[in-house]
């Protein structure tokens, strides 16, 4: 079976990515997410590479020239524009593995981010410091059962 072109640029990417961890490429919504060590850390669409940025990594591909992943959402009749947290790397981290390590690190770093704050949180329990009632455990406060003879 002969692969298309989006496959061979997604394999193309996974090489490059391959360097900070274990890379792989997944077919989504007919373009493919990229994983570095079982996490999201960027996508392929009309094949063009994203990776994940956080508000800490954003101005970083901003200054590079980077652009963000924008699709067109549809809300019953009205469409609209949305963008994700997915920018482009420079032109020249496409070309080699060298030039795409600090790129990769960031997208994995903001990825690790998401990850944490995606999180459960343990619950504290109620106390009446809070405002939350203890159960009552005081024995004499409940009401022995009659027997009957």
């Amino acid at each position: 079976m002969e692969r298309s072109p989006a496959d061979a640029f997604a394999e193309h990417c996974v090489e490059l990515l391959g360097a900070p961890g274990a890379a792989r490429a997944k077919r989504m919504f007919g373009g493919h997410g990229l994983y570095l060590d079982g996490l999201m850390v960027g996508l392929i669409a009309a094949e063009q590479l994203y990776l994940k940025t956080d508000a800490e990594t954003r101005p970083r591909f901003e200054a590079a020239g980077g652009r963000p992943f924008v699709y067109v959402r549809r809300d019953g009749k009205l469409e609209r524009h949305a963008t994700m947290s997915y920018w482009t790397p420079p032109p020249e981290a496409i070309e080699a593995p060298e030039e795409m390590r600090p790129w990769a690190r960031l997208a994995l770093e903001a990825a690790l981010r998401a990850q944490a704050a995606k999180r459960p949180r343990v619950k504290a329990p109620a106390s009446p410091s809070r405002g939350g009632r203890m159960p009552s455990t005081h024995t004499a406060a409940k009401k022995a059962p009659t027997r009957r003879r």
